[in-house]
């Protein structure tokens, strides 16, 4: 029996797969694990590097929806972790999850981690705030914060749909702001795309995007203005 799947939808990271999955080595000792990378359609050395860490490798159409979704249906975990290809989790996170997945109140609640970015700047430190409050105070985690739950309760919910954007959110309105608890270990993620797109420019988009996804506008639309 596999205590804990890793489920990790993955295009073009093979410069950020090294620390992601090295991270994950610690829980191996303790419990059973597997680590299911989900490539869709990297053309560089995703698959190749992920294989040669260990990691057991599927493709899927790309996309955070229908490659979370693979990955969940491939995964045999009594528990499973979803995470990001370019978010790496702190020494010892295993510890708290351990004891998340041992408590029988957390059976029916899921869990993230807190957020970080991998920048020393006071802009990181300002979105770190605001993405952590987010999740905190309006139960809406994203993705590079992980999420945590048992299979169980993943398959109750119906699990990931297969849509091109919002699916962490989706995922996260079905669970209840009630059912999600945030764990005290860090998930640092890459800052690459807020140091291109602007520290302001990025979450000003993304808090957009969400506040049109409120209002009904469909995720394929959206994918498309988010391109």
């Amino acid at each position: 029996m596999i205590d804990l799947s890793v489920v990790i939808p993955a295009f073009n990271a093979a410069a950020r797969l090294h620390e992601t999955l090295g991270a994950l080595e610690e829980a191996c000792e303790t419990m059973a694990v597997e680590i299911i990378v989900v490539d869709g359609g990297s053309d560089d050395d995703t698959v190749a590097r992920a294989a040669a860490l260990g990691a057991k490798v599927i493709v899927a159409p790309r996309g955070r929806g229908s490659q979370l979704s693979a990955g969940a249906k491939e995964a045999r975990g009594r528990w499973l972790l979803f995470l990001h290809a370019d978010t790496t989790l702190e020494p010892f996170w295993s510890t708290t999850v351990t004891s998340f997945m041992r408590s029988k109140s957390m059976a029916l609640k899921a869990a993230h981690f807190t957020f970080a970015l991998d920048d020393a700047s006071n802009a990181a430190r300002r979105v770190e705030l605001m993405a952590n409050w987010r999740a905190r105070r309006l139960g809406l985690p994203y993705g590079d914060q992980g999420l945590l739950m048992s299979r169980k309760h993943y398959h109750a919910l119906v699990g990931y749909l297969d849509i091109p954007i919002m699916e962490d959110v989706d995922m996260a309105r079905r669970i209840g702001r009630q059912n999600l608890v945030e764990l005290p270990a860090t998930a640092t993620t890459s800052a690459d795309r807020y140091q291109r797109d602007g520290y302001w420019l990025r979450p000003l988009r993304n808090l957009a995007l969400l506040a049109l996804y409120f209002l009904g506008v469909s995720p394929q639309r959206l994918a498309k203005l988010y391109g």
